[in-house]
C-alpha cells in the first residue's frame, strides 16, 4: 500500500480538488476541504491536524 502525502495547513496545494482532515496520528475526521492549486491549504480546527488528498473517483464505462 502506498503511503499518502502529508500536507500541513498553508501548504501550497500542489493540485486542485478535494483533501481529507485527518487527525495527529492519522484517522480521518470525517472532513474534507476542496482546494485550488497555487493556493495554500486553510487552517485546520485543531493543531496537529492536516490533510491528505482523495483518491480521484475512477469509473468503468
Amino acid at each position: 500500500m502506498e503511503k499518502q502525502k502529508v500536507l500541513k495547513p498553508g501548504h501550497i496545494t500542489p493540485k486542485t480538488g478535494p483533501y481529507d482532515v485527518v487527525g495527529p496520528r492519522g484517522g480521518d475526521l470525517g472532513k474534507k476541504v476542496i482546494s485550488t492549486a497555487g493556493q495554500p491549504l486553510p487552517p485546520t480546527e485543531k493543531p496537529g491536524q492536516h490533510y491528505v488528498p482523495v483518491d480521484p473517483v475512477k469509473r468503468k464505462k
